[in-house]
């Protein structure tokens, strides 16, 4: 046996793992300096660690430390190892590295660090002697990785697309075939490379795919893996369970098969009643859920939460006495989007929502005389975005989209007058938006714009912009926002049937 000063033993330095438990030291948000010792979920990654990772969790877990520990354990014991950490900002950049990095290097025993010594440091990068190196960033750089660890990828693939897709196509084409990508996160949202390398994992779980090396393998850790997320006999007695809530938990036993000790669920009411429609998203029991919680800097949130609170999204019955009418948002060289409208006596029911891109107008009437002659339905008016009467060119001649649609055989069109500020539209969708219905089949892609509807992030400022940011969902929460213009702007109820034709709840609206 080879002894080391201090009483380390050198032969023990060959496990990895051995090391990860014994070697470092990390100081706690209270200032604490203690041993690190992996918790469970840590060394259950640990074990099934591939060569592309994907880690969707719920909070405070701790990977991120465990896995610039394992990243900062291999450039010190692999030669010409070269580790990189992106984090989803400066900050946390900074943070990361003066915590996680340089600060655990430094209470390493004399032994280790005079065994591979510091050549070079700067704010962002240590230089050992051995020739590996681990540095932090928030964006790509060029060269060779063997080992790659980017922070809450959700966070950065939503307020940062850009750096996102230079992460995807920079930092990760970097690292070789047998490296190592762990990208870990929490979830923010059903857009961006995050969610979708999420959804294409949790596919190949549930097909019992084989990984190749290329694959990104999903390692899912809901908060009820946690032994520590209980609570006492005593206090869960004292705990009591909507009706909701028994519902919910039932269902994760039914259709998950997850089955929660009564300290569990009493943890769970706990921690919801203070996080209410975050808990999916900060503590998610699927995956699914973790990506269906309410988003920070959305801008329908609030309205789309009463909306649900409301039951006001199931199934909603086509009234044949009733003329439908369509909200249109017309796209050029983008997707265009239209929402099919009905009037239950006060109520706005949305029956439909369709969208697509790179078609002309012909193919979008064609969908819709379909969509009526198979109902046996008569449409109301069509409502049209301002842009719809401003000419532009056609062949030889000059027209407007009005014209072209009037000439397929649309009647009624109606032009909804432009406003100068986007927000007053967007007040006038949060007004409406509540007293609204939706059928969740017909109209489940422009459910999920009306949720997902978002605001720019000001990285400079730090805080959501006024702005609303243009992506996928932005199609969907634009033509509904023509609904809500034409309803308050033109001082018109649209679609009501004339007086003596309406109807209402048990009044025959059905």
């Amino acid at each position: 046996m080879t002894v080391a000063a201090g009483g380390l033993d050198l032969a023990q330095w060959a496990d990895p793992l051995w090391r990860l438990r014994n070697l470092y030291s990390i100081v706690t948000d209270e200032g604490k300096e203690m041993r690190f010792t992996p918790n469970d979920e840590q060394i259950e990654f640990y074990s099934s660690m591939w060569y592309r990772n994907l880690i969707l969790k719920a909070r405070q877990l701790g990977f991120t430390t465990f896995i610039d520990i394992v990243a900062l354990d291999q450039c010190l014991f692999v030669p010409n190892f070269t580790a990189m950490i992106i984090a989803h900002s400066l900050p946390d950049a900074k943070k990361i590295f003066r915590m996680k990095v340089k600060r655990v290097y430094d209470a390493l025993p004399l032994a280790i660090r005079e065994k591979c010594p510091l050549l070079r440091e700067s704010s962002d990068e240590l230089v050992f002697a051995n020739g590996s190196s681990i540095s932090v960033s928030t964006s790509s750089r060029g060269g060779t990785v063997q080992f790659l660890h980017v922070s809450e990828m959700g966070k950065i693939a939503r307020k940062f697309p850009h750096r996102a897709e230079e992460i995807v196509s920079g930092a990760f084409e970097s690292v070789p075939l047998d490296g190592t990508i762990i990208v870990e996160s929490t979830a923010e949202g059903q857009e961006g490379w995050f969610y979708d390398a999420c959804m294409l994992g949790l596919r190949r779980q549930q097909q019992t795919a084989r990984d190749t090396k290329l694959d990104f393998r999903l390692h899912f850790f809901p908060w009820w893996k946690k032994a520590s997320y209980t609570l006492s006999d005593e206090d869960a007695a004292g705990t009591v369970a909507s009706d909701k809530q028994l519902t919910y938990f039932a269902g994760l036993q039914t259709k998950h098969g997850i089955e929660l000790a009564s300290g569990q669920i009493a943890w769970y009411i706990k921690k919801q009643a203070t996080l209410t429609d975050n808990m999916g998203r900060e503590y998610p029991s699927t995956v699914e859920e973790s990506f269906a919680a309410a988003l920070e800097g959305t801008i329908y949130a609030m309205q789309m939460a009463i909306v649900r609170k409301l039951q006001r999204i199931g199934p909603v019955p086509i009234r044949q006495s009733a003329p439908v009418n369509t909200f249109w948002d017309l796209g050029i060289d983008d997707a265009t989007s239209i929402w099919f409208h009905q009037r239950a006596g006060s109520t706005n029911r949305f029956l439909r929502y369709f969208e697509s891109s790179g078609e002309g107008l012909g193919y979008y009437w064609r969908i819709l005389e379909e969509w009526r002659e198979e109902h046996e339905l008569r449409w109301g008016k069509h409502y049209l975005p301002h842009d719809g009467s401003t000419r532009i060119p056609g062949g030889y001649d000059l027209t407007t989209r009005k014209k072209i649609l009037e000439d397929l055989g649309m009647r009624d069109i109606v032009i909804v007058p432009r406003i100068h500020d986007l927000m007053d539209g967007v007040e006038a969708v949060r007004q409406i938006l509540p007293e609204c219905e939706f059928d969740e089949v017909g109209c489940v892609d422009g459910i999920q714009a009306l949720d997902f509807y978002s605001r720019e992030w000001n990285e400079e400022a730090g805080v959501w912009s006024r702005r609303p940011k243009h992506n996928k969902w932005s199609h969907g929460a634009d033509s509904f926002r023509q609904f809500a213009q034409a309803f308050r702007v033109t001082r018109e109820e649209p679609g009501i049937p004339p007086e003596g034709q309406r109807g209402g709840y048990g009044q025959g609206s059905y």
